[in-house]
């Protein structure tokens, strides 16, 4: 049994690593701190993947811990964060994001100026498009405070330079449900 374990354990890392680290990396803005934040949460998950695995959505769960791994950042000590203007290198080309670089260096040094809740209702909602339940069960707080994080967020956004044009907006070029 415990050979599947860890085979399913692997399969698991092997099919989301690229997109925990994506989204470690839009919390912490280091694409070094992304990957040991991801680390964190994974070897965490190791720990408990026999109960994880049974869980309804095991990629929910190790989110979760992921977001909590981060908010243990700043518990522990305050730490500077510098966003740069250039998103984490992909192995791949991605066609979508070719004519949006410079979109990506405002947005990611915008999102750096946001308190970390908003952030990462900011991230989790319009980033990796979950509801708002699914984002206030990551969070452990209730869909209104998602809802008011967001709304937030979004507005000290579009007043970011670089954000805002005259035909789109923040809003408008995130996804939601």
């Amino acid at each position: 049994m415990q050979a599947e374990l860890e085979g399913q354990f692997q399969d698991f890392v092997r099919a989301r690593w690229s997109r925990l680290v994506r989204t470690a990396y839009l919390l912490t803005g280091d694409v070094h701190h992304a990957e040991d934040l991801t680390q964190t949460a994974l070897a965490k998950a190791y720990r408990s993947w026999r109960r994880i695995a049974r869980s309804d959505n095991p990629e929910a769960y190790v989110r979760r811990m992921l977001v909590s791994c981060n908010s243990d950042r700043f518990r522990k000590r305050r730490v500077t964060e510098a966003l740069t203007a250039a998103p984490p290198e992909r192995a791949g080309r991605d066609d979508e994001s070719v004519g949006r670089v410079d979109e990506r260096g405002s947005l990611l040094a915008g999102l750096a100026r946001l308190p970390a809740k908003q952030r990462a209702v900011v991230v989790l909602r319009y980033w990796e498009d979950l509801s708002e339940a699914e984002v206030a069960e990551v969070l452990g707080c209730s869909p209104g405070t998602v809802k008011s994080q967001a709304s937030k967020g979004l507005a000290k956004l579009r007043l970011y330079p670089g954000l805002m044009r005259e035909d789109r907006t923040v809003s408008q070029r995130g996804g939601g449900r």
